[in-house]
């Protein structure tokens, strides 16, 4: 079983900034593709960025340049740097974690970019 566990969610000003943490708990040595989603109000869970256990790393069209996805494989941990945070980047952020191909979803963790 994975326990997948966001932090570092929420209230910023637009033009800001924001770390959100996501540490998996696992027995299992490795883990593969570690992930974030995001789902605003009235609409689907979108991707935002994902890396693999090598480091490389996927983002949406929507926060390239503004978002860096990183991880710790020795803290089993994924983090996403969130800058010139804009209004519309408000939403929950759910982490995911890949473990023999199964994905575990975290709880989620609110961002919202008002002034």
């Amino acid at each position: 079983q994975v326990q997948v566990v966001e932090s570092g969610g929420g209230l910023v000003q637009p033009g800001g900034s924001l770390r959100l943490s996501c540490a998996a708990s696992t027995r299992i040595f490795s883990i593969d593709d570690m992930g974030w989603h995001r789902q605003a109000p009235g609409k689907q869970r979108e991707l935002v960025a994902v890396i693999t256990s090598g480091g490389s790393t996927n983002y949406a069209d929507s926060v390239k340049g503004r978002f860096t996805i990183s991880r710790d494989n020795a803290k089993k941990t994924v983090y996403l740097q969130m800058n010139s945070l804009k209004p519309e980047d408000t939403a929950v952020y759910y982490c995911n974690a890949v473990v023999l191909g199964r994905p575990s979803w975290g709880q989620g963790t609110q961002v919202t970019v008002s002034s």
